[in-house]
């Protein structure tokens, strides 16, 4: 008979657990079944790919097909005469026989045509649909409305792209790159299958205003260089309605202020903040006046702003 690598066919170690040897078989079974795929030589590489998995998802098979040891996929081999008696096949009865019938034996009954008849369950398809909202429906929460065609099998048995439109619940405190996973709503099993499910992407798109990061925002706020040095009272605008926010005088440029619990709904942790960044705006034109005001200040003030260039220098 000639040897199979069933490790290899499912593309795991020989070392891989059940749960790998399973994950990898439903993904090569959906991608080669003959009623969808378009792959070459689909209808040969399904049924080896069930031959594989019938013998290495059975603990008791798994170990018999390790004990044969490995040889080159399609080489010529002969189990030796122990192995047949420890597994209850006795000697000179491998005439005529493939891999799949001496593994089948094993329990007494023959897999292959069971995975040429495509019996195999085979989950569906699963899709990703990306889901732009504004900053508002985040904080608010919003129905998404979905639109996507996924392949179902018709009554001829063909496959085919069907329309589905409904609509999502998308709850308050979505936040950037976050996955919502709606169960059973990808594409449909074959064979008993389940579902697939359909995951939204979220993505935040661009206000005029604010920054989001995760559940805080950020905001630039310019203040005058009057209200930065002297202090001030102004009025800052947030997804829920405009705040009075303090500055304390000698507030710096690219100071954060924050707002707290004035971000997105979080909902594991509460709500985020609101950061204010500090941006000192000078009048795009000044008056005389203002000239002069300017000229008494540099005269009066003894501030150096760059003092620390000659710190660091001596």
């Amino acid at each position: 008979m000639k040897y199979k690598d069933y490790y290899k066919i499912l593309g795991v170690e020989r070392t891989a657990g059940a749960d790998a040897i399973k994950k990898a078989y439903r993904r090569l079974a959906h991608k080669f079944h003959p009623d969808i795929s378009k792959e070459k030589n689909a209808k040969e590489a399904f049924q080896e790919i069930g031959e594989a998995y019938e013998t290495l998802k059975d603990p008791e098979k798994r170990a018999a097909y390790d004990e044969l040891g490995s040889f080159r996929p399609g080489q010529d081999f002969r189990p030796p005469p122990e192995w047949g008696e420890a597994h209850g096949e006795g000697r000179g009865v491998f005439d005529d026989m493939d891999l799949a019938d001496l593994f089948a034996s094993l329990s007494g009954g023959r897999h292959r045509g069971h995975a040429h008849g495509g019996a195999f369950p085979i989950p569906g398809q699963d899709f990703e649909v990306a889901a732009q909202i504004t900053l508002e429906q985040a904080a608010r929460g919003t129905e998404f409305e979905v639109n996507l065609a996924v392949p179902e099998a018709g009554a001829d048995g063909f496959m085919r792209r069907v329309p589905r439109t409904f609509t999502a619940r998308i709850a308050k405190g979505a936040a950037e790159g976050q996955r919502l996973r709606l169960p059973g709503k990808g594409g449909k099993g074959l064979n008993g299958g389940r579902d697939g499910d359909l995951y939204l992407i979220i993505h935040l798109l661009p206000h005029p205003l604010f920054r989001a990061s995760g559940h805080d925002l950020y905001i630039d706020l310019p203040l005058a260089p009057w209200e930065a040095a002297l202090g001030a009272t102004v009025e800052v605008p947030t997804l829920h309605g405009p705040v009075h926010l303090k500055v304390q005088p000698g507030t710096r440029s690219g100071q954060k202020l924050r707002l707290a619990r004035r971000g997105l709904p979080n909902p594991r942790e509460g709500i985020g903040d609101l950061y204010a960044v500090v941006q000192i705006v000078l009048p795009a034109e000044l008056s005389e006046q203002e000239r002069e005001l300017l000229r008494q200040m540099k005269a009066q003030s003894t501030f150096d702003p760059r003092s620390h260039f000659t710190e660091t220098a001596a």
